[in-house]
């Protein structure tokens, strides 16, 4: 078969498969992503059938599908929004870095992977998948909740860290001298806070170049700029999804919501393709000897994230079951920790790191979206009773001298 012709029946067949296992995650109630990272691993080197002729399609289909992923979640976020939310869940923010960094960090560093491996899990276990939570909160109907503006505060802080973690974790992986490395680091942050600068000062500005109600311009026009942006971030070693980002909060109004609608098939189709990257890029041999600290860390970092959103929604003045619903809706980690996974693996820094946060990753989007729904349970909702009711009958009786 000719090699034009072995790459369309290849991406074909996958993307045909994707689209059944898409259905079937439908159906059972959970993210696609364990299935795409599945199927990668499957079709992988070392899988049932590796693939031939697709690897530079997969490849530059998976750098596409993180600048969509990233620049998506951008255009969720205005410039006004981002502020207040910095403004109101400080605390939480700084609690949620010590309770779910922490625990990656460590892990690497007893694994023996040593420092610049902890840099790189801490990342992975610490920032929440924020597509994933979006789902099953449209899909829980709890988008109205009076906790779901916390669970959204404490994510678009963690987003936007990332815009400062990722260039400084790109320094650390190249492996350059203190004084070049520095310098690099440096320029990183620099051009991260001018581009900031300019989508929270200059939003509008920057939304008028487009035409809202002209499809064809409004998708030509931000796709291009995203990728601009993207490759001229990358070329000074910041991370092309944080200048993807970075152009999603830039943009404004009318704007940005006709771009999100226009965007979401090819980022649905681009962020599939990333996921199935990873698992190609992973072999499945390596995983089973990881798998074991993969589970002791998700255990770990599910209860710290839910103990991050639980406090969270408790200084919020939401009330006991909020504070769970928050707490076990933040518990699934996704594209960020395969993006961190992505930029550490390509490095070399340790060869262990991909198959972990793979595993990692499968076990806490199995797990989340399951936790989440259990606070609909007719026995959890019994036990919050029962503990709601203890706590007002303990405020009630008088206390005794």
């Amino acid at each position: 078969m000719h090699d034009a012709a072995l790459l369309l029946v290849e991406v074909g067949a996958v993307l045909l498969g994707l689209s059944l296992l898409s259905r079937l995650a439908d159906r059972i109630g959970i993210s696609a992503i364990p299935f795409y990272l599945l199927a990668g691993l499957a079709f992988g080197v070392g899988g049932f059938v590796p693939l031939e002729a697709g690897n530079e399609f997969f490849t530059f289909g998976s750098e596409l599908g993180v600048i969509l992923l990233l620049v998506m979640l951008g255009l969720e976020y205005s410039p006004t929004e981002l502020i207040s939310s910095l403004n109101q869940s400080r605390r939480a923010g700084i609690l949620d870095v010590l309770l779910n960094a922490v625990p990656g960090a460590a892990c690497a560093l007893i694994l023996g992977w040593g420092p610049v491996a902890a840099v790189a899990l801490a990342g992975i276990t610490w920032v929440s998948s924020s597509g994933v939570i979006a789902k099953v909160l449209r899909d829980l109907r709890r988008l109205g909740n009076r906790e779901t503006p916390t669970i959204l505060s404490i994510l678009v802080i963690e987003d936007l860290a990332m815009a400062f973690y990722l260039p400084v974790l790109s320094a650390l992986v190249i492996g350059t001298g203190v004084l070049v490395g520095g310098a690099a680091l440096l320029v990183a942050v620099l051009v991260v806070a001018v581009i900031l600068y300019l989508a929270l000062k200059h939003g509008r500005i920057i939304s008028g170049l487009f035409a809202a109600n002209h499809s064809e311009s409004l998708l030509l026009g931000v796709l291009g700029l995203t990728m601009l942006v993207a490759g001229i971030a990358q070329e000074v070693n910041v991370s092309a999804a944080v200048g993807a980002f970075l152009v999603g909060i830039a943009l404004s109004g009318r704007v940005a919501h006709n771009a999100q609608q226009l965007l979401a098939p090819l980022r649905d189709l681009f962020a599939a393709i990333f996921f199935v990257f990873f698992g190609l890029s992973t072999e499945p041999a390596s995983v089973p000897p990881v798998l074991l600290p993969a589970a002791i860390l998700a255990v770990i970092t599910i209860a710290t994230k839910t103990l991050t959103g639980y406090a969270a929604a408790a200084a919020a003045g939401i009330g006991l079951p909020g504070r769970w619903r928050t707490g076990f809706a933040l518990t699934p980690r996704g594209e960020f920790s395969i993006v961190i996974a992505g930029l550490a693996a390509g490095s070399g820094i340790e060869p262990r790191l991909a198959p972990l946060a793979t595993a990692y990753v499968l076990l806490t989007v199995i797990a989340g979206p399951i936790l989440a729904r259990m606070t609909d349970a007719a026995w959890f909702r019994r036990w919050i009773g029962l503990r709601q009711q203890r706590v007002r009958t303990a405020s009630d009786t008088p206390e005794r001298f």
